[in-house]
């Protein structure tokens, strides 16, 4: 896709420096790490800070972000470290906050003060991977709107396509492929006006903000 497409990367300790220059070239603009099987089940902060620690070592001056996957408890555990990373950090999945608990969750409030702060995105996605309310998911929307209020300039919208799910594939051959989740693409994106009712402020979360985060605007330049 060329200058169309943006990526971001799965990369190990084994990655080589040649190869991250090669995906930066290609169009790459950060990495994921799942720090739910990283830490090995444990959740342990400490755990998922040598993680970063190591992986912003590994990606120094490349200009990338850090994309993380984990829970609330973890993001509350390394809200000092998080803040002073010297690239921005993105949060997956709504940083996994239990719709049941609300936004006022301690831990869940932690993750607020870093969007506020201007140091952590947090994408908007996934809404299946932290509530049982299928089709359409409406617990959600307390997070998404608390988040949104707290700076709409550092969140994001994803689909999560194709909506994989590990726990399908757990113990079986790789080469087996598992039925993804069965989500509505459309009737998910049809909750985003509910999560942001101005449209002005959908922009940002739709154009502008991937635009600054991915580096399109140096494209549009």
């Amino acid at each position: 896709m060329g200058a169309r497409a943006r990526g971001v990367a799965v990369i190990d300790r084994t990655t080589s420096r040649k190869a991250l220059e090669e995906m930066a070239g290609a169009g790459i603009r950060g990495v994921r790490l799942n720090l739910e099987t990283n830490t090995a089940g444990r959740f342990d902060p400490a755990d998922a800070k040598a993680v970063l620690d190591a992986t912003a070592e590994q990606i120094r001056g490349l200009g990338w972000h850090v994309q993380i996957y984990t829970r609330t408890t973890v993001i509350a555990g390394l809200k000092d470290h998080l803040a002073q990373m010297p690239f921005p950090v993105v949060v997956d999945h709504f940083g996994r906050g239990n719709p049941g608990q609300g936004p006022g969750q301690a831990d869940f409030v932690a993750l607020l003060d870093l969007v506020k702060s201007g140091r952590v995105y947090v994408k908007i996605s996934g809404a299946y991977r932290v509530s049982e309310r299928a089709p359409d998911f409406p617990d959600v929307t307390g997070l998404a709107q608390a988040l949104v209020a707290a700076n709409p300039d550092r969140i994001v919208w994803g689909s999560d396509w194709p909506h994989p799910n590990s726990d399908a594939g757990r113990g079986k051959p790789l080469s087996e492929i598992s039925s993804p989740f069965p989500i509505d693409d459309g009737l998910l994106l049809n909750q985003l006006p509910r999560w942001a009712p101005d449209a002005a402020v959908r922009k940002k979360i739709l154009v502008d903000n991937p635009a600054r985060l991915y580096g399109f605007e140096a494209v549009a330049g």
